[in-house]
Formats: C-alpha cells, structure tokens, sequence
C-alpha cells in the first residue's frame, strides 16, 4: 500500500507575518529547543541511563552518564528535527501539529535542516571522542533509521510503520550499554526487545485517537486503515510478547527479585488495561468511552517503572 500526501498549503509559513530572522530572540530559541522534541526525548533518556547502571551493576561514572545523555539529546534532537523538516507538508494540515516550528515560520526549512545535520554531525563526534566509538555509531545508525527508514520510507507506505520504525527508539539501550562497556550481551537486547514490543501497543491507541488526522493527510496508521477490533486484537497480542521478554533477564542471570517484582506487577497491570481496550472495542465503545489514551498515559509509567527497576535492582541483590 503506498499513498503520499498532497502539500495543499505552504509549509513553514502558516501563521507567520514576518520571515523567522525578524521573530523575537526568545522565540527563535524556543522554536529550536521545540525542534528537538524533548518530551520525547525525556523517554529515550529515561532507557538510557537505568541500562547504564545494569551495566555497571552499581553507579556509573556520573561524567560518562552526562556525555552519554548530551549525546544522546543531540542525537535525537538532530533526527526529530530532520523528521519535521521532511513532514513539514503533512505537520501543516495535522490539527496536532500544526503549532510545530516550521509551520508557524518561526523557523525555516533551511534552518531546520542545517539545525539537525548539525546536530547529527556533533552529536556522532561527541560519543566518539568522549565516549566510544560504538555508542557514536549506534547512535549515528539510531538518526539515519528513523530519518530515512521510518520518516521517508515507512510512514506514508504501510501500517507497519511505527512496528519497524520504532526500531530507532530501542537503540538508547544498545547505546546506554556500550557507553560503560564497550560492547554488547544479550541484557541490552533483551531490553532492545521489550521496547520494539512496547512501541506498537503504546502509540496505537494514541493512533486511535488522532486517527482523523492521521487519514486527512493520507498516512496509514493501523488504526486508520484496521477497525478498532483489530488494532485492539494488536495491541493485545504484543503486549503479552512485550510482558513475557521483560521477565527473561532474571532467569539469564542479569536482574533480581526487586525487578521481577516491578515486571509483573506493572506487566500485569498493562495486560489488564489492553485486555479492557480490546473488550470495549469488542462491544463497538466509540468515542470518548472508548478510552484508548488510559493505555497510552500507563504505557509511560510502564516503561519508567520498568527502567527505574533495572536501576535501583543492583543495589538489592
């Protein structure tokens, strides 16, 4: 299935009376920092640093984690800015995005793109230099997979867009592990797994939500394309995938009591909000009683919780 969307408005300049060089100081910032999406970012950090300490099974050298979260800020920053700048077209028509940098002019196009090549380019060298080299190409690998696979190649071609471009939002774990040991084992990919499961069933029902938005522009999100049944059905069954890869660091040898503890509560708690979104989608619940973002708001907890476990289990053991 492949469909692309139509620019039907100018992009970077929507609500913009003046060219972004005469925009207030304070402002330009603002639209830069916004470039970089750091909510998001604050996730991406939140799997990064708890696998630092798995590594070292105790407390990391606190520079190192500094460095490691600058870069990884960077790296990030520099993807999420290179995502608007090549969804400016469709962010101008998408009633949730439509206040983002580039479509109110604060910046321009240009700007924005030599903003996140600047950042890619630093970012890389930075983990290079102050890190290692294999963090500094995780990372690199981590910026090109969501820019070119996910961003141009994925998104506006298949519903299985966010299932394999999510790809890029599991790399933290590789990277949070290689910047204390230089190398990588089977925990960080088992963390590597739970997140590229974790990732469809946490944006899916953000998906649900906006799915309007997401059909105006033409992008096939599964719940644009798929009944609510059936993403539900999805959601379901990477959950209970999701759930079982979190519990297999214990037996490897890697996690103790303290975080399996924190797995199955919480993973229990997740099983039991996908199980009710399915039921009420089974029951044809439209609209607000639908309640598809109860999963999305918990799907953050999860993960914090989850990672604030794998930080504090060492100390336990």
């Amino acid at each position: 299935m492949c469909v692309t969307a139509v620019e039907s408005r100018p992009a970077g300049l929507l609500g913009a009376s003046k060219s972004p060089s005469r925009r207030p100081f304070g402002a330009r910032v603002k639209g830069f920092v916004a470039l970089t999406k750091p909510r998001i970012i604050e996730l991406l950090l939140i799997t990064t640093v708890p696998v630092m300490f798995l590594a070292r099974q105790g407390v990391p050298d606190l520079g190192l984690v500094v460095l490691t979260c600058v870069g990884g800020y960077l790296s990030a920053g520099g993807a999420n800015a290179l995502n608007m700048y090549i969804d400016r077209d469709i962010d101008a028509l998408m009633d949730r995005t439509s206040q983002r940098p580039l479509v109110t002019g604060m910046v321009s196009p240009r700007e924005c793109l030599a903003f996140g090549i600047s950042l890619a380019v630093v970012s890389t060298l930075l983990f290079g230099l102050t890190v290692n080299w294999l963090s500094a190409w995780l990372s690199l690998g981590a910026l090109l997979f969501y820019v070119v696979v996910y961003t141009m190649i994925l998104k506006r071609r298949t519903a299985q867009n966010i299932v394999w471009g999510g790809i890029a939002g599991c790399m933290p774990v590789l990277i949070g592990w290689s910047a204390v040991k230089d190398s990588l084992s089977w925990a960080p990919v088992i963390l590597f797994l739970v997140i590229f499961f974790w990732t469809p069933p946490h944006y899916w029902p953000l998906s649900m939500k906006v799915k309007d938005d997401y059909a105006r522009v033409g992008v096939p999100m599964l719940p644009v394309v798929a009944s609510n049944k059936v993403v539900a059905r999805q959601i379901v069954l990477y959950s209970w995938v999701m759930v079982g890869v979190s519990l297999l660091l214990t037996p490897l040898g890697y996690t103790g009591w303290f975080y399996t503890a924190v797995a199955l509560v919480s993973g229990g708690w997740w099983l039991w909000e996908a199980h009710a979104l399915q039921n009420r989608a089974k029951a044809e619940v439209t609209g607000a009683k639908l309640k598809e973002m109860r999963l999305f708001h918990w799907s953050i907890t999860y993960v914090s919780l989850l990672f604030v476990a794998i930080a504090v289990d060492p100390f336990l053991r």
